[in-house]
């Protein structure tokens, strides 16, 4: 099943969703060029999202949808366990968002151009004002239930285990007394992990965990808070073999 499993990825799989990458991001800058930037810049990516996951048969389960309410902004923050998780994110969250991502992301054929039309947000951590400047670009994101997505490590992991929290999206949620909610992804690991190649067949599941609230001031123990149960609430639904830090997340 594995041979016939890498034969299909590459000869079926792999086409169709270069395909359909390319006319994903045609489709949402002319329609984030014509207007309506938060229909473009959200549908035509869930779409191209849940296509991936059907092009390569990856069974897909989502807890927690009852959590949210429509009408709120939301940080979103999620372990990032491999490339999958934006394809399981963008495909099966539900609710209409943007991404913050690195700058370097913007340099992609076709879908750095998408993403910038999107309105996604790029983190440029070169000078304090031009992070001033991201932080100014996610107010503006974040009004009328237009949520954010973040990977607070920063990057894929190593091992399937999570490295500790960068401050960024958990300063924005201070900043903006936002609630945020710990997103679990679990099997993205398993399907391709950061030094691998090839897809395996795994399920995946996407855990939204209850919105953590803000203390009601602003400062240093807010933010610690936040950034201490959103760790606790996502490892807690990780496999026990992916629990625990990864051992050496500055790799």
């Amino acid at each position: 099943m594995r041979f016939l499993y890498i034969i299909y990825q590459i000869c079926i799989g792999l086409p169709i969703f270069l395909v359909a990458t390319i006319l994903t991001a045609l489709t949402t800058m002319l329609g984030c060029w014509l207007g309506n930037g938060h229909f473009w810049g959200y549908y035509p990516g869930k779409l191209w999202s849940q296509l991936t996951c059907f092009l390569f048969l990856l069974p897909v389960k989502v807890k927690g949808h009852e959590h949210l309410d429509k009408k709120t902004s939301y940080v979103f923050v999620a372990n990032h366990q491999g490339s999958f998780d934006i394809f399981l994110v963008y495909g099966f969250l539900g609710r209409n968002f943007k991404w913050m991502m690195k700058k370097s992301l913007r340099k992609l054929p076709f879908v750095g151009k998408a993403c910038e039309s999107a309105g996604f947000i790029f983190v440029d951590k070169s000078t304090p004002r031009k992070v001033y400047e991201t932080i100014k670009s996610a107010e503006k994101v974040l009004q009328g239930g237009t949520s954010l997505v973040v990977f607070p490590e920063g990057a894929r992991t190593f091992t399937g285990h999570m490295a500790n929290f960068k401050k960024g999206a958990f300063l924005l949620a201070d900043q903006l007394q936002l609630p945020v909610v710990p997103l679990t992804i679990d099997g993205s690991f398993d399907i391709l992990p950061r030094t691998g190649k090839l897809l395996h067949w795994h399920p995946m599941t996407l855990t939204i965990h209850e919105p953590i609230y803000p203390l009601g001031k602003k400062g240093e123990e807010n933010l610690q808070m936040l950034m201490a149960e959103s760790y606790k609430a996502i490892e807690k639904d990780l496999p026990q073999k992916y629990k625990g830090k990864m051992e050496n997340p500055d790799q």
